[in-house]
C-alpha cells in the first residue's frame, strides 16, 4: 500500500514539475511587436486575457519612463519590472494579452507609438526576466490560473483522493 502511494506522489510531483518547467523567463520580440501584425491577423480571434492589466498599478513606468527624452535603460527596466511578472501570459500570441498591456501601458504613460518595441531588444529571444523579482506583482492584481495548470491540479487532486478513500 505505502509503495503505491509513493508512486502516485511522484506522478503527482512530476506534473507540478512540468508545469513550472513550462513557465518564460523572458518577454518574447513577438509579444513587443503587437501594433505591427499583419493583416492575416485580424481575420484570427484571439482569446480575452486571463490578467486584469485595467486594475495595475502603472506607477512603475510612469514614474521611470519620462519624456522627453524617454531614456532607453531606464524605460526597458521599468517595463521589465512592470511585465515580467506576466511574461507567460504576455508571450501567448493567441490571447490579446499583449496588445491590451500595451494600450493600458499607452493610456496611463502617453508614451509614443513603439517606444517599447524600438528600444526595448535585449537578444534573439527578447526581454531577460531571469533577474527581474516575479514575485512583485501590482497592486490589484487577478490572475486567472491557465486551463493546463488548473486540469493538472485538479487531475492530481482527484488522484490522491481516490487513492485514499
Amino acid at each position: 500500500m505505502a509503495r503505491k502511494l509513493n508512486s502516485w506522489f511522484y506522478l503527482i510531483c512530476f506534473f507540478f514539475m512540468a508545469g513550472l518547467a513550462t513557465s518564460s523567463s523572458f518577454i518574447s520580440n513577438d509579444a513587443l511587436d503587437v501594433h505591427g501584425g499583419s493583416g492575416r491577423n485580424l481575420l484570427q480571434m484571439k482569446k480575452t486575457c486571463n490578467v486584469s492589466f485595467e486594475n495595475l498599478d502603472y506607477s512603475v513606468l510612469t514614474d521611470k519612463c519620462k519624456g522627453p527624452q524617454y531614456p532607453a535603460k531606464s524605460c526597458c527596466n521599468a517595463l521589465k519590472e512592470f511585465a515580467c511578472p506576466f511574461s507567460d501570459a504576455i508571450n501567448d500570441l493567441e490571447t490579446d494579452c499583449a496588445s491590451t498591456m500595451f494600450s493600458y501601458i499607452n493610456l496611463y504613460g502617453k508614451y509614443p507609438p513603439g517606444l517599447f518595441a524600438n528600444e526595448c531588444r535585449e537578444d534573439k529571444n527578447g526581454l531577460d526576466c531571469q533577474n527581474v523579482d516575479q514575485s512583485k506583482k501590482s497592486r490589484g492584481v487577478q490572475i486567472a490560473a491557465t486551463q493546463s495548470s488548473l486540469l493538472t491540479l485538479t487531475a492530481g487532486l482527484i488522484v490522491l483522493l481516490l487513492q485514499l478513500f
